[in-house]
């Protein structure tokens, strides 16, 4: 399993290592409106090139999610009060099936494909974001609540628009921010109409190597990085 260094570079947006398929890297999320990594996962490299970055999340594999203080699931708490009570990090376990996640330089959206046990395909899944922020040991982003699910019969539907109007009232997220969220999303779905890539690529048929197994949380996941790049 290969775990080594980048294997050549781009000038685009700056110097940019490509990550050879095997390495492992995290995929980081910083809290909205603040400054804290409140989700990482450690994923495995599929692709890396000028076209789009490919990572999958492996099942069992550990990860850093948000919690309230009193260690009450999100999900669990009102949406009222979701985004309003203190919050702490804490490990756990991604025990779905795997995620295959793609990523296309300086796109405001990541695209994740999710199977069935069995690998029966489910559907792509848009997450609105700010476009990655590559260090060298992964890439950051901040979410951006509003998100797009996308059927194999290329029917689609918006997902979370609650979450994106209460993060709005409860000050995560201007007005300005909220219309280049919404203005992304009309990106997305422009390319969903079209069946650009990577819906039109067919990494619904992709399976992962065997060999690579889980990779392993780092006990620094919270770091920040020397130096970003686009």
């Amino acid at each position: 399993m290969a775990d080594g260094g980048a294997v050549r570079r781009v000038e685009a947006g700056g110097p940019t290592a490509f990550w050879e398929p095997g390495r492992h890297i995290l995929w980081r999320y910083r809290e909205n409106a603040g400054e804290r990594f409140h989700i990482a996962r450690p994923v495995t490299v599929v692709r890396d090139d000028a076209e789009v970055l490919a990572v999958w999340m492996a099942p069992g594999t550990e990860c850093v999610k948000p919690v309230l203080a009193d260690g009450t699931p999100l999900h669990a708490e009102p949406l009222a009060t979701r985004y309003k009570k203190p919050r702490e990090v804490q490990r756990d376990r991604w025990f779905g099936t795997g995620v295959l996640k793609l990523a296309r330089p300086g796109e405001p959206w990541s695209v994740w494909l999710f199977w069935e046990p069995g690998w029966l395909f489910k559907n792509w899944y848009v997450n609105l974001e700010t476009p990655l922020a590559r260090w060298d040991g992964g890439v950051d982003s901040v979410d951006h609540f509003l998100d797009i699910c996308v059927y194999p019969d290329r029917s689609w539907d918006w997902r979370d628009e609650d979450e994106f109007a209460q993060a709005q009232q409860d000050g995560l997220m201007d007005g300005h921010a909220a219309e280049r969220v919404r203005e992304a999303g009309r990106s997305a779905v422009e390319a969903i109409r079209a069946w650009g890539p990577p819906f039109s690529d067919g990494w619904q048929h992709w399976r992962p190597n065997p060999a690579w197994g889980v990779p392993s949380l780092p006990d620094d996941w919270d770091r920040t990085p020397a130096q970003l790049s686009s």
